[in-house]
């Protein structure tokens, strides 16, 4: 990769000023085009310009011509702030082992890896330790560490010992409030909670509606939290010009998700026919992790992860599968999510190659990650878009994704905001 004045691409986005990119093919999600011989040019980390090479005056700041662009991909699906590093801890109670300053350097191992794997923007769909990525959200747009763009949600709003809670130890032991700062009783302390979580910070609210597959004691199929509690929790979410996301492997909190206003569905296992309308006729966006399975299932085993988690893991694979390739030929938006945490940082791409083999073609697979993704995240035009005015981020491959999905799994070029990241 050649590059002309190198030295100011390192230098944090705002201060990059003008930057120049040779683009030897470029796919545009939106548009579902594919440009040959482009210039991009972000001008103050925006996009200002995509236009023929030939039609444009000066030279490169970043030579692509042998690669294919895109804009940078968006995971909605991550758990970066206290997530695993590697595939060697399978303790459930590890987040109750480490301190808050532990945790949080663990996040930033994280954040640099997800980047740097062509994840320039991803939701953060919750932490244990209660709002430990605000902090890390906030440190990245400080730019006092490399990281993608964060959403979060501050901790999980869930019932006592749900799917939400660490629930790894001897039941007189007490667990930290600061574990605790979305478990909830009733309706009104959803709501108190997610008033409680946005005040500090977070994006927006995650509810755990269903049991878990990685939770002990907790049923993935199992309605946790209820309808009513749900509901107020979205209501407040929305009150305050935000709004909920679900945990919901089961096919009734599926439902009861969808019905109290959730505007995206985590995992969604057993789906059913009912809840593909009912997601259609809402347009709630599915965000499933369908790749997530084998990794626990291959790893899981060898490390010896508890039995119940790999139980449940088979249990809810394969229906997981067949339920996202029903909702693909339905026609529900789907985004993509790959539980970023639960494997190693650095391999959400992976999922392109599920996505295509249960159903969608490369361009919808790539959408899911660019276009759509950016409409469930609330920021159509902003991130995952080659758009003027969109956020500079962009991905360089070697190969052609439109023919080798796999291609994704290889990024040659990361850059996020005008600023090469490498």
């Amino acid at each position: 990769m050649s590059l002309v004045a190198g030295a100011l691409l390192f230098a944090p986005a705002a201060a990059a000023d003008t930057v120049d990119i040779h683009v030897g093919r470029l796919i545009d999600p939106a548009t579902e085009k594919v440009l040959v011989d482009q210039r991009i040019r972000i001008v103050d980390g925006k996009i200002a310009s995509v236009t023929p090479w030939r039609d444009s005056e000066g030279a490169a700041t970043v030579d692509w011509s042998s690669y294919t662009v895109l804009p940078g991909l968006i995971d909605l699906h991550t758990h970066l702030a206290d997530g695993a590093i590697d595939e060697s801890e399978s303790d459930p109670a590890a987040p109750l082992k480490r301190s808050e300053a532990r945790t949080i350097l663990r996040g930033v191992v994280a954040a640099r890896l997800e980047l740097r794997s062509g994840f320039t923007t991803v939701r953060d769909v919750g932490v244990f330790r209660g709002l430990t990525d605000v902090a890390l959200r906030d440190a990245i747009n400080a730019g006092e560490v490399e990281g993608p763009r964060m959403y979060v949600a501050g901790g999980y709003i869930t019932t006592p010992g749900g799917g939400g809670e660490i629930d790894a130890l001897a039941p007189d032991i007490p667990i930290p409030e600061t574990f605790r700062i979305g478990v909830v009783h009733n309706p009104a302390e959803a709501r108190d909670r997610a008033r409680y979580l946005l005040d500090h910070g977070a994006d927006f609210i995650k509810l755990i509606a269903t049991g878990a597959v990685l939770a002990l004691g907790s049923e993935p199929g199992a309605l946790e939290l209820s309808p009513e509690e749900m509901k107020a929790a979205c209501d407040e979410a929305k009150l305050r010009g935000s709004y909920c996301i679900a945990h919901a492997h089961g096919a009734e909190g599926i439902k009861a998700a969808i019905r109290a206003g959730a505007r995206t569905i985590e995992h969604a296992s057993y789906l059913d026919a009912e809840g593909i309308a009912l997601a259609k006729a809402h347009g709630v966006w599915l965000d499933m992790d369908i790749y997530n399975g084998d990794w626990i299932n291959d790893v899981g085993v060898r490390q010896g992860w508890p039995a119940e988690y790999l139980r449940k893991n088979i249990e809810t694979t394969d229906v997981q599968r067949r339920g996202f390739a029903a909702a693909v030929k339905a026609g529900v938006k789907l985004t993509f999510g790959t539980d970023a945490g639960v494997y190693m940082y650095g391999f959400g791409a992976r999922q392109f190659a599920y996505m295509v083999r249960y159903g969608m073609t490369p361009m919808q697979a790539i959408q899911s990650a660019t276009s759509e993704a950016a409409r469930a995240l609330r920021m159509d035009g902003k991130v995952g878009s080659l758009a003027p005015g969109a956020f500079g981020d962009l991905i360089a491959v070697r190969g052609d994704p439109l023919t080798d999905i796999r291609s994704l799994e290889q990024v040659t070029g990361v850059i996020k905001e005008g600023h090469l990241v490498r």
